[in-house]
């Protein structure tokens, strides 16, 4: 178990959201991406269904009345002009029942004057809701894009290789419609080897995100000017210290490429990563001394110890986020066993970048599953492997994430 459980939009091209994404987050968020006759239909429905209603139950039956509902169906689905189209042509059968049901033939036709007050009051109520439905959704998919912007600055997706290794990544975040949470990662292309960081900040939300910010951007210093990997976490221990808010730390794993057929792992509290043979077995590479979060470095006496172990071309390298081996069963509240999953979901995915991509999706598949479709934290899944030695010249060097 983790230490966790322990204790304006920009612009296109600058890390922001093109204005045609914007423009179809809108849509999407007030359904204003169906046609018109789709988005009219359930008003429309509500008319036909009235008037039949009235029609067959005959000229003792006055339910007319009932077509107020027909404008407030419209405020749901329709924009405000829209909606007064609609509820025009509304009134046609309710006149039209109204003589039929011979109310409008009564000495001073009260019944029909009020069903038309009502029905024209609820229909300039219903514009007026309809219009002030699409500015909160402009608003709210004003604020998506932005979490999208944010979410490109900080985690920014790695190609399928990064020098000689293939990734394969899923990111789910925990928080309500939003696109980032607290679990980050970055891959680096450094003069020392490819180094990964995987972390996990205590807590969800605005908070988590600054945090993220501030370890992720220290990395992305430290990685190119330390030599070693401790050196660059002290880096990033120090910039937490000083800009995180007091009392957040951070669960942490740094890998290291560097050398042919092996990986240097460095702990702090983090999730163990799992290396998955070609044959599918399972190693826990489980530190012998794992170090405190990162924020909580002076709380310990010494510095962390980096671990060495082998890492073939066969090898796949599995890194998560306690969101991930925290997961509840649907039904019985188990934890997710991914160390007694991940063997047959993996197993072979070294052999290409489509095998790994596969492989990460079987994986999150079946963490669904488990969970019953919905996740209750943050969640990362990293899938590494070697990849051929002509794929690793052809890489682009400096990709990063």
């Amino acid at each position: 178990m983790s230490w966790k459980s322990r204790s304006r939009s920009a612009l296109p091209g600058a890390g922001g959201v093109p204005p045609a994404r914007r423009r179809s987050a809108l849509l999407a968020t007030d359904l204003q991406d169906l046609c018109f006759r789709r988005r009219a239909a359930p008003a429309v429905l509500a008319m036909l269904l009235i008037s039949l209603a009235d029609f067959s139950s005959g000229k003792d039956r006055y339910l007319v009345p009932l077509m107020v509902v027909v404008p407030a169906i419209a405020g749901l689905t329709l924009r405000p002009l829209e909606l007064l189209l609609v509820c025009a042509a509304g009134l046609v059968p309710l006149i039209w029942l109204s003589y039929y049901d011979q109310v409008a033939d009564l000495n001073d036709g009260r019944f029909l004057f009020g069903a038309l007050v009502s029905y024209v009051a609820l229909t300039l109520f219903s514009a007026w809701v309809a219009r002030l439905r699409m500015r909160r959704a402009a608003a709210f998919a004003a604020v998506s894009s932005v979490a999208e912007a944010a979410q490109r600055a900080l985690l920014r997706q790695p190609g399928p290789t990064v020098g000689p290794l293939r990734l394969a990544v899923r990111y789910v975040s925990a928080a309500d419609e939003a696109r980032i949470g607290g679990d980050l990662y970055s891959v680096l292309e450094t003069p020392c080897g490819v180094r990964v960081l995987v972390g996990d900040v205590r807590g969800k939300g605005l908070g988590a995100v600054q945090t993220a910010a501030v370890v992720l951007g220290a990395f992305r210093e430290a990685a190119y000017d330390e030599r070693a990997l401790v050196e660059v976490a002290a880096r990033i221990e120090a910039s937490v210290q000083r800009h995180a808010p007091d009392g957040e730390f951070t669960t942490a794993l740094f890998a290291e490429f560097g050398e042919p057929e092996r990986v240097e792992l460095l702990h702090f509290g983090h999730v163990p990563p799992i290396q998955v043979s070609r044959e599918g077995a399972v190693t826990v590479l489980e530190a012998d001394d794992p170090w405190v979060p990162l924020g909580l470095g002076t709380l310990a006496v010494g510095e962390p110890t980096a671990m060495r172990v082998p890492f073939g071309a066969d090898d796949v390298l599995v890194l998560c986020t306690d969101g991930v081996v925290e997961a509840r069963h649907r039904r019985t509240g188990d934890f997710y066993p991914l160390a007694e999953r991940i063997g047959p979901l993996v197993r072979g995915a070294a052999r290409s970048p489509a095998e790994l991509e596969s492989a990460v999706g079987r994986v999150y598949a079946d963490l669904l599953v488990h969970t019953g479709g919905e996740l209750g934290d943050d969640a990362l899944l990293l899938l590494i492997s070697r990849a051929e030695p002509d794929a690793s010249r052809a890489a682009t060097v400096g990709r990063t994430a």
